[in-house]
């Protein structure tokens, strides 16, 4: 089910994919460079609902409105809170998350909005080759369960780049920042995104 949502950042559309018996809800929303069509994104939103689990796929206004460059970070955020009163109008649980520059999102609003937890899928930790250039505050100030997905070998912060504790991290061996697998590697493509779920499945069964 598709559902629009007016944001005072513009229109956001949220792709519901809902559990018979939810338990809780995880939103979701995209990076700066790519849409709700992410394998990750996708890999979670089929396999979920099955655990009580109800997926919603967010699209940003920007995305929404067909531009092909996110705008700053303060309208993002303005987006997600603008898209909240329609995830939580369900009385259950939100679990905030998001991939890449939505996972910043995620992590910057959750305590405000009162998420039960966050889920960072490819935590931008810095700017490829720019390690100087840290984002643990955003991540380490969530002030909720957090769990990170990363790739092993993602140039925005490869998982022994993170700082410890304060969260959880899984990681996804030879994954870039999209979760690709190389055709060498030791997993497959179907086995990476298995990874994520599974992970995911288990840490949202955690949680309280």
């Amino acid at each position: 089910m598709i559902e629009i949502v007016e944001t005072d950042a513009g229109t956001a559309r949220i792709t519901w994919h809902r559990a018979k018996r939810a338990r809780l809800v995880l939103a979701v929303s995209h990076g700066a460079g790519g849409g709700i069509e992410a394998r990750d994104l996708q890999a979670l939103a089929r396999v979920l609902p099955e655990h009580g689990v109800t997926v919603a796929l967010v699209e940003q206004p920007w995305r929404v409105a067909g531009k092909k460059v996110a705008p700053a970070p303060k309208t993002l955020d303005t987006g997600w809170r603008g898209i909240w009163p329609a995830l939580s109008g369900m009385e259950l649980p939100v679990v905030s998350g998001g991939r890449s520059a939505g996972a910043r999102v995620a992590c910057r609003t959750a305590a405000e909005l009162g998420a039960h937890a966050v889920l960072a899928l490819s935590f931008p930790l810095h700017p490829p080759g720019k390690p100087e250039k840290s984002r643990a505050g955003e991540l380490l100030g969530s002030g909720v369960p957090t769990l990170v997905v990363q790739g092993g070998n993602d140039p925005f912060g490869r998982p022994q780049e993170f700082p410890e504790g304060g969260f959880g991290l899984i990681e996804v061996p030879y994954g870039d920042h999209g979760f690709a697998i190389p055709k060498r590697a030791e997993i497959t493509e179907e086995r990476a995104l298995e990874i994520i779920t599974d992970g995911v499945v288990e840490w949202l069964g955690s949680l309280g």
